[in-house]
């Protein structure tokens, strides 16, 4: 079982270490073009995509929880067909999102409120990338249907060869052709693209494969057993019990998502109202949350694709056995981290900023983020499992009372603690999501 989740949660860690590189890239490129504003308006249209496509994360969630359970009682055709509905799902609303490309964005402008000089470079980021919305959701749905599949080396693989395309275009383009931000935004795209290009043949290669193994178990199936009048295998991908099922496991996943975007929306706002040197020094301690949830979302998906398969399986045995050891790798991660970050944390400050008033002034709140990986193991490996095993209920369970406790938190503490009462809130919040998930687990588990 140590192996199975290994081999599962390392591509994934890979994948999640590869993701700052886009970022890096583009902002190393805009930093020489000659003008602040330009990496200004990197960071407010990536932004604006992170948040737009965050909303839409139930397509990868979603999918690998149903589509891990089809694969563990091995009904391949459910399987097949849950990657299909989620691909056309992604793909219609990647459609909607570029017929309200104009309403969506300047929505996006009202909210955010860059400054004027900056405003019209993020329209033209925007205004290219926005076409990549299919893909880029197409590819949610893509990864969630390989991870239920029980394999994370695609997602790993179409990852690198994002980063990678993206970063030789980019340079192509602005370098070679000299183009602006425009040449950027067309990197982004691309690589977008060439993602989802690459996803979709691995499926289409991969559902060669299952439809082969599913026309083996029907014959063996015909030969040996009769077939039970109650066994219903719906042949159609909007197949309306399905497709009810589909949105019902969305919903909550869709509605936790929107909870997770308000606490992490209102931690950065809470931060720039005190200040751009607080500001600054909030972005960075919120890096070691970054840095931790690079591993742990690795053992989130091992999870989610382990526990998908037994519960699917009816193997109580073997999904209980994965949650223990998922458990026993969260807790050595989690105190390798905490180590680290309390023996090393002020030099791996300093290595993010040169700003010597911002570290000084870290000093002071660099204990929280020390705090972060004991808060937020519990419920890094509980979504996993819950995703896995599509109780997804209990994650917006959890992620509701997390926000009234973060809310209720800052509120209250905030004209005296300031903005050690926002990492108070971030740290009980983080604590409330595992604690709350633990109790609904607890009840849940009664009845398996």
């Amino acid at each position: 079982m140590h192996r199975r989740i290994i081999n599962l949660a390392l591509p994934s860690i890979v994948s999640n270490i590869t993701v700052p590189l886009l970022g890096l890239v583009d902002t190393a490129i805009t930093g020489h073009m000659g003008e602040a504003r330009y990496i200004g308006a990197i960071a407010v249209g990536s932004m604006v995509f992170n948040i737009m496509y965050w909303l839409f994360a139930f397509l990868r969630m979603g999918t690998g929880g149903i589509t891990a359970q089809a694969y563990g009682r091995k009904d391949f055709e459910e399987a097949e067909l849950t990657g299909l509905r989620a691909i056309s799902i992604s793909l219609l609303i990647g459609l909607a999102i570029i017929i309200l490309q104009y309403p969506l964005l300047h929505l996006a402008m009202w909210f955010i409120a860059p400054d004027e000089n900056v405003t019209q470079l993020v329209y033209s980021y925007c205004y290219i990338c926005i076409w990549g919305a299919p893909a880029s959701l197409g590819l949610f749905a893509l990864n969630g249907w390989f991870v239920g599949m029980q394999n994370t080396k695609i997602p790993m693989l179409i990852s690198i060869t994002q980063n990678v395309v993206n970063i030789l275009v980019s340079l192509l383009l602005v370098y070679c052709l000299k183009m602006k931000i425009e040449g950027v935004a067309l990197g982004t795209l691309i690589a977008q693209w060439a993602g989802f290009i690459m996803g979709s043949f691995f499926f289409i290669k991969k559902s060669s494969r299952v439809i082969g193994v599913r026309c083996w178990v029907l014959a063996y199936r015909s030969n040996h057993q009769h077939p039970s009048p109650n066994t219903q295998h719906p042949s159609s991908i909007f197949e309306p019990t399905a497709m009810k099922a589909f949105f019902t496991v969305n919903r909550d996943i869709f509605l936790r998502t929107l909870f997770l975007v308000s606490v992490n929306l209102y931690f950065v706002a809470a931060g720039a109202k005190d200040g751009d040197i607080i500001l600054a020094v909030n972005t960075i301690l919120m890096q070691f949350f970054i840095l931790y949830s690079y591993f742990m979302d690795g053992f989130a998906y091992a999870a989610e694709a382990l526990c998908g398969r037994f519960y699917g399986a009816g193997d109580m045995t073997s999904l209980k056995e994965t949650i223990r050891k998922v458990f026993y790798w969260s807790i050595g991660i989690t105190a390798i981290y905490s180590v680290v970050y309390g023996i090393g944390g002020l030099d791996f400050l300093r290595l993010l900023t040169d700003e010597e008033n911002v570290v000084s002034a870290s000093e002071e709140y660099i204990f929280w983020a020390i705090l972060i990986p004991i808060a937020g193991m519990v419920a890094f490996v509980w979504d996993g499992v819950f995703i896995g095993m599509t109780m997804t209920r209990g994650m917006l369970s959890g992620t509701f009372v997390a926000a009234i406790v973060f809310f209720t938190t800052y509120f209250s503490l905030e004209k005296t603690l300031h903005n050690h009462a926002l990492w108070l809130a971030f740290i009980l919040y983080l604590a409330a999501r595992g604690v709350t998930q633990s109790v609904y687990w607890k009840m849940k588990n009664e009845k398996l």
